[in-house]
């Protein structure tokens, strides 16, 4: 089974913001699909599919971007995880908008969503996708930029970051996290 969780904060107020692109991407997916994500389980909205002959749950925790390793550690501990099959995915500023990078383990390079799940889950052997919001010039309010919502100028570029994430996923639950790295990680940098 492949768990794929996207961070984000639950509420209407912090729909389509930058730090919840983990949520438009597991979104993104359902959609796809024709799924919905809405039941309640493991302190998270999860869908159930079926991916390339996978199970896979898909999951938008309700603790709060500052703690969803309480959700994921709850999802892991109520379905049949491991580490190597739960992709976390989230919003990253030091990656331009538009841009995906897959990792398959790692710190949480500053990222408090990220840095709840690698403490509570006890490792840094979890693959992750960032997904690049861009940077505000003005580094003096992180919180209020990750916070903002996309501008409507940028949404043809997120549109296609969601595709590519999309393609990624699939990538990873067909042919394992390497290939899917050197697939990903080679596009986004050409």
């Amino acid at each position: 089974m492949f768990g794929i969780v996207g961070l984000g904060n639950p509420g209407r107020r912090y729909r389509k913001t930058r730090h919840n692109i983990g949520f438009m991407l597991v979104d993104a997916i359902a959609d796809s699909r024709n799924i919905k994500v809405d039941s309640w389980r493991c302190r998270s909205l999860v869908g159930e599919l079926s991916i390339s002959g996978h199970d896979v749950v898909l999951a938008k925790p309700q603790t709060y971007m500052n703690k969803s390793g309480e959700a994921v550690l709850d999802l892991m501990e109520a379905y049949p995880l491991e580490t190597v099959n739960l992709l976390v995915v989230y919003d990253d500023v030091a990656l331009p908008l538009g841009k995906v990078r897959l990792k398959g383990r790692g710190s949480a390079g500053g990222h408090n969503g990220m840095q709840s799940v690698l403490s509570l889950v006890e490792t840094e052997e979890i693959p992750r996708l960032r997904m690049g919001v861009g940077s505000d010039t003005r580094k003096d309010d992180l919180a209020a930029f990750v916070l903002s919502r996309f501008r409507w100028r940028e949404r043809h570029q997120v549109k296609d970051m969601l595709a590519s994430a999309q393609q990624t996923v699939e990538w990873l639950i067909q042919d394992g996290i390497d290939m899917a790295m050197n697939r990903t990680n080679r596009i986004e940098s050409g």
